[in-house]
């Protein structure tokens, strides 16, 4: 299994191309075997743990996470013998949590809480793993195995699947590892790749690269994207421009691209392809030609029938259901 993750293929989106009158690509991680990107993220976290010496047999994973890398890391754990337990807000999508249990991870959900709250799923993850016997603390936030994954494997594929031609690169940051790994393993290719954050309401990192204050403004539903500090990740990210992006923007792609283009995705790749859209017609002006701009499609909509394809679900949130789904 672990050799099927990672070489995802990259797909020519034809709406948001056509938007923005340039290419943008969509780099299809939800074809991982764990549906979403942070696989990659699952893979290097425990094998550098396990060429430490940190992990022995018969050990247990710990790690707090939206969901996403939680079913990437029980995967990996079963596949290598291991352990796995899971931390994540009680708020997150139903279908993540069925996910977890049924691949045999231990799920503990705690109440949704800022950082600085000790009761914050981060904190309690590490509080678990420190009092269970032979187990590690994945810690994706600030452990930078998970940036290297993205700068020794979706950096260079994508690379490659661009025929080393690629004016920008743009996605949301969660633990900030897509986006700087991305970021730097393309900059070393070529340091005239534009880098871009998508950034999510409620989020602080687009004031910070805007005026260097971590500050945030309004709110948003999408899941494991937003941050509020500079992870260890993030150190050094080379960000070159940043957009903020509503949900409202973001489930105008989810719409289309379903409609128009068959794929079924999350808000957070929504919301990577509005911010697409907002890059190219930003760099192509100062290149004279249409520009060619990669984003991540993150993960499944499959994972959020419950939420995003739930139409009482977005009525209850303020945001409009699928037009399919208005007489539900």
């Amino acid at each position: 299994m672990l050799a099927l993750i990672g070489n995802t293929p990259l797909l020519l989106l034809k709406g948001p191309s056509e938007e923005a009158g340039c290419e943008i690509y969509g780099k299809c991680e939800f074809a991982n075997p764990g549906a979403s990107v942070k696989d990659r993220a699952a893979l290097y976290i425990v094998t550098d743990a396990q060429q430490k010496g940190l992990l022995k047999p018969g050990g247990t994973i710990v790690e707090g996470t939206a969901g996403n890398t939680g079913i990437g890391l029980a995967l990996v754990a079963n596949t290598l013998g291991y352990k796995c337990v899971i931390v994540m807000p009680e708020t997150q999508s139903r279908e993540k949590m069925d996910t977890l249990r049924a691949l045999g991870a231990e799920l503990v959900l705690v109440p949704a809480a800022p950082y600085a709250n000790p009761g914050h799923f981060v904190h309690t993850s590490r509080r678990i793993a420190e009092e269970t016997e032979n187990a590690i603390w994945a810690n994706q936030f600030d452990n930078i195995a998970n940036r290297r994954a993205h700068i020794e494997t979706t950096a260079e594929e994508i690379w490659e699947q661009m025929s080393h031609r690629i004016d920008g690169f743009i996605c949301a940051a969660g633990t900030g590892g897509t986006i700087a790994g991305v970021g730097m393993g393309l900059k070393a290719k070529d340091p005239n790749v534009t880098i871009g954050l998508a950034d999510p309401h409620g989020a602080a990192l687009y004031s910070y690269y805007e005026n260097g204050e971590l500050a945030s403004e309004g709110s948003s539903v999408a899941e494991g994207i937003g941050q509020g500090r500079i992870t260890a990740n993030l150190e050094d990210a080379p960000i070159d421009t940043q957009f903020r992006v509503s949900d409202d923007d973001g489930l105008i792609w989810v719409r289309r691209l379903l409609r128009e283009e068959g794929l079924c995705l999350g808000l957070s790749s929504g919301i990577n392809v509005a911010g697409a859209v907002a890059l190219a017609r930003q760099i192509q002006p100062k290149i004279g030609r249409p520009a060619r701009v990669v984003t991540i499609l993150c993960d499944t909509g499959m994972r959020y029938l419950s939420t995003l394809y739930n139409p009482e679900w977005m009525k209850a949130k303020g945001l409009a259901p699928m037009p399919w789904q208005s007489d539900a």
